[in-house]
């Protein structure tokens, strides 16, 4: 998985697949991180699922989760505040 640290924080894309059976984390795809939620991606729905999955995945608060691209789209640019990115790549594939 790609990720990048910057200024203390670290950075990873995530591709998210709405409307499934149950909220997981997929595996890793071609260099991304990919997300099954159950919520449907309406009123921001899916964002708020993924955050918390990606928050309670990692041990880190909510409010230390920030989508900072691709808010309408499936592929997401996440941002981490604080972590190495060798902590959080290997949490997310035991998590997978």
């Amino acid at each position: 998985m790609d990720i990048s640290e910057k200024n203390g924080d670290s950075y990873f894309t995530v591709r998210v697949l709405p409307r499934a059976s149950k909220t997981w984390i997929a595996g890793e795809h071609n260099g991304t991180l990919k997300v099954r939620i159950g919520s449907p991606p309406v009123d921001g729905a899916a964002n708020a699922e993924l955050i918390k999955l990606i928050a309670k995945s990692l041990g880190v608060a909510k409010s230390d989760v920030e989508i900072v691209g691709g808010q309408t789209s499936r592929t997401k640019r996440i941002r981490i505040n604080g972590g190495t990115a060798g902590e959080i790549e290997s949490i997310l594939k035991a998590k997978s």
